[in-house]
This record gives C-alpha cells, sequence and structure tokens, in this order.
C-alpha cells in the first residue's frame, strides 16, 4: 500500500513538471503579454492550475505581470542560458589547460564554479598513472569554507554575505583543520588575497591537500576555479608554494582567453 502511495506521489509530481514546463514553453512563444485566460487555454489548464504556476513562476522572478494583468517571462531565463553557455565555454577552454597542470603536479586537476553559494564541480582531469575515478565528483556540490576553491569564489562576497551563509548553514568542522567561525575565515581570504591563491590543507579531509586559482571574465569577476588535489604527503606545504607561481600563471592565461586584463 505504501508503495502504491508514494508511485502515485512520484506521477503527481511529475505531470505537475510536465504542465510547469508546458506553461514557460507556451509562454516563450507569445510576442506580448498574455491573459491568464489564454495561458489557460493554450496549456489545457484549468483556469486555478495555471494561475498556481504562473505564481510560483512570479514569486521566484520568472514571470512578471504588468498593469493589465497579463504575464509574460522575464529574462532571467536568458541568466540561465547564459549561465549554461558560460560554463560550457569554460569548460571548453580550460581544459588543454587543466591536462598541462595535471602532469606538471601529477595530480587531479579540477574546475569548478559557484552555485548557490557552494562549489560545483564541471570538469576533472587526472594523470595516466592515477588509479582514482574523478569523474564521480562531477557535477557534485562542495561547501565553500573549507575547500581551496570555496575560498576563492568567498573572496567575490561581502562579510555580510558571509555571515549569512553562517547563519543559514553553519560551518560544520570536517577536521581539525576546518575553519569554525567568520572571523576566522575572513582572516584566510585576507591571506589569500595576498598570495593570490587558496590552500585546503586537509580542511575537508585528513590525507588530502589542494591549491586553487581564480579564473575571470572581461569584468574581472571570478566566474570559475582551477584545483589541485592530492594525497599531502605529495602535496606538501613546500611544493605548493614552489610550484604556486606556476598555477598563478596558469590563471592568468586561462582568464585572458576569456579577456581577462590580467
Amino acid at each position: 500500500m505504501a508503495n502504491i502511495r508514494q508511485t502515485n506521489k512520484l506521477t503527481d509530481a511529475n505531470q505537475s513538471s510536465e504542465k510547469l514546463l508546458t506553461l514557460i514553453e507556451v509562454l516563450s512563444m507569445q510576442s506580448e503579454a498574455v491573459k491568464l485566460q489564454d495561458v489557460s487555454r493554450q496549456t489545457s489548464m484549468n483556469v486555478s492550475t495555471a494561475l498556481r504556476f504562473l505564481m510560483a513562476l512570479e514569486k521566484k522572478g520568472y514571470v512578471i505581470q504588468d498593469d493589465t494583468g497579463r504575464y509574460s517571462l522575464t529574462f532571467k531565463f536568458c541568466g540561465i542560458a547564459n549561465n549554461i553557455k558560460i560554463h560550457s565555454n569554460i569548460r571548453n577552454i580550460c581544459l588543454p589547460y587543466m591536462q598541462e597542470v595535471s602532469q606538471y603536479f601529477g595530480e587531479t586537476v579540477n574546475l569548478s564554479v559557484e552555485e548557490d553559494m557552494s562549489v560545483v564541480y564541471l570538469e576533472a582531469v587526472q594523470c595516466a598513472w592515477q588509479a582514482l575515478c574523478t569523474t564521480q565528483r562531477i557535477g557534485k556540490k562542495a561547501p565553500l569554507y573549507c575547500t581551496g576553491v570555496g575560498k576563492i569564489f568567498m573572496l567575490g562576497h561581502s562579510e555580510e554575505e558571509i555571515r549569512q551563509l553562517y547563519d543559514r548553514r553553519g560551518f560544520t568542522k570536517y577536521t581539525a583543520n576546518t575553519l569554525e567561525t567568520v572571523g576566522q575565515v575572513m582572516e584566510e581570504l585576507g591571506k589569500v588575497r595576498r598570495l593570490g591563491y587558496a590552500i585546503d590543507d586537509e580542511e575537508c579531509e585528513i590525507g588530502m591537500r589542494c591549491v586553487a586559482v581564480p579564473i575571470r571574465d572581461d569584468t574581472g569577476k571570478i566566474i570559475a576555479g582551477l584545483s589541485v588535489s592530492g594525497p599531502s604527503m605529495r602535496m606538501t606545504p613546500d611544493n605548493i608554494q614552489n610550484k604556486a607561481s606556476y598555477l598563478l600563471e596558469i590563471s592568468k592565461q586561462v582568464s585572458r582567453r576569456l579577456g581577462a586584463m590580467v
């Protein structure tokens, strides 16, 4: 009986998702704002269902209602499309550099972006002699405060935004080295600004160390990050310091390809 109820819930959710996507597609084909009744007719939904979806989209900023009560999509959808385009372009540009960096360090290299104050891994490259399957990391999320690339992304946030992140999610202590307070994070970010790169010093996982550098666009904004991760016995502080200038140069080369003046 429980399985039947669960199946019914999934079916209802799928149908709702399909209706929502249909409504979005219909609105995207309009040359001007449309009335609720027209949305209902063109989507084959009753008025109350169409209004419920429209109100949800309006609340999230994807739909706007004008003074006449008509509805239209906002350019927020263009922002999503642009993000997809940017991320795809970044991956294609970065991949050859990632392969070079992986060979230079003899370690795994990751390409990440920030999404909803979290790190999202777009691509990973490992040396031919490494047995670890890094493709399992692609698409996964990680915290900002305890990862090298996360600290890079935090440079683009104010102290107030970082405090709000802490208030919402807290800073989980994964290891003895994990930063626990906003004050510790702000002090660490000062160090990152001076050096130009960030380090995860076994803060996320004991036995693993990481170094990360920013990727900037034509406005100077950090839009992605490259990181090198590996066992602490190989990724020693001295090794990272000796190779940091090389990684910073790679960061500049990739950023220049994206129009940054660095």
